[in-house]
């Protein structure tokens, strides 16, 4: 009877092999956005993600299954996290600094992917670049972007610029890192001054406008967060309308924007796609490294540079990658 159990079980093992893809079962993947809160479509660069994904064969709908979240915090922000969690993901992906934060409180057990991050190190995401640690890793955007790289790119366009305001969201870890840290010490070290306009809602980007043309600044640095990428078309029409030249992180501010200087962030997400890739065969978040950015974009829109009154510089115009006319 043993001998004729034994069989019957192997068998059955024979029969039904442990092979979930072959067998039409397909992997889990989270994505959580920090964003408006209503539910709007991914953007050009997040889904550059897929780009990289299909490079690696995963191909939503058919071997992978995706959900979205697109949360505006503190409010609806837990409730989107716990929902991702209640989803049972084989990886999470975080875009941006708020989401990887949020999404490393909930769990320490499932692996998450964070891309465009400014200083994970800093922020206590991972223990180091090269040795990540936990259940988290990913795409930093640390390197390249220095706020005294901006500054002088600025100060090429607006000759003489020495009251340079930055705005910034304060309920961003990594703009509350950088003001802390970077900005007093850039400030010193270049002899400029840069007062901190504030926003937090879509409302207060007027007031943080108003409120850099009153201090008279030269020009703007606008940093890289959930509310301005949201709020793009109205951040560049604020800036149009104080005329307060403006240099922007992400390539979709060229649109009207003055001046954009930052790592490309579609790049970023298609090479997220390799790590989503090697977690689903095997790998832990702990022994992958984070990476920097290998690709930077330099766009200079000439047609906003005359309505502003400036003239682009030859040494900016060979250097842009793209330039608006």
């Amino acid at each position: 009877m043993k001998r004729r159990a034994f069989i019957a079980a192997t068998a059955a093992l024979l029969v039904s092999p442990r092979r979930p893809l072959a067998q039409g079962q397909r992997r889990r993947l989270g994505f959580l956005v920090i964003g408006d809160g209503s539910g709007r479509d991914l953007n050009q660069a997040e889904l550059g993600l897929f780009d990289g994904l299909r490079k690696h064969g995963w191909i939503e709908g058919r071997n992978l299954v995706v959900e979205h979240r697109f949360s505006q915090p503190p409010d609806r922000l837990p409730a989107s996290v716990a929902d991702l969690i209640a989803f049972r993901p084989d990886v999470l992906i975080a875009a941006g600094p708020r989401a990887a934060e949020a999404l490393k409180s909930a769990t320490a057990t499932n692996p998450i992917v964070f891309v465009a991050v400014f200083d994970p190190v800093g922020l206590g995401l991972v223990q180091s670049l090269s040795r990540p640690g936990g259940n988290i890793t990913g795409l930093a955007t640390s390197q390249g972007v220095a706020l005294a790289k901006q500054i002088d790119i600025l100060r090429e366009l607006v000759p003489g610029a020495s009251n340079i305001a930055i705005l910034a969201n304060p309920g961003n870890p990594m703009h509350r890192l950088i003001l802390a840290e970077e900005a007093p010490r850039t400030a010193r070290n270049l002899g400029v001054a840069l007062p901190i306009v504030e926003a937090t809602t879509a409302e207060e980007l007027d007031t943080a406008f108003a409120s850099a043309a009153a201090q008279r600044a030269d020009a703007l640095i606008v940093f890289g967060d959930a509310l301005t990428v949201v709020q793009g078309p109205r951040v560049v029409a604020l800036a149009a309308k104080h005329r307060l030249p403006a240099l922007h992180l992400w390539r979709q501010f060229a649109v009207g924007g003055l001046i954009v200087y930052g790592p490309d962030v579609t790049d970023l997400f298609r090479r997220a796609g390799g790590y989503v890739d090697k977690i689903l065969k095997g790998a832990k978040p702990a022994e992958l490294p984070v990476e920097q950015p290998t690709k930077y974009e330099l766009v200079v829109n000439i047609k906003t540079a005359k309505a502003l009154g400036l003239t682009v510089p030859t040494s900016l115009l060979l250097r842009a990658d793209e330039l608006i006319e």
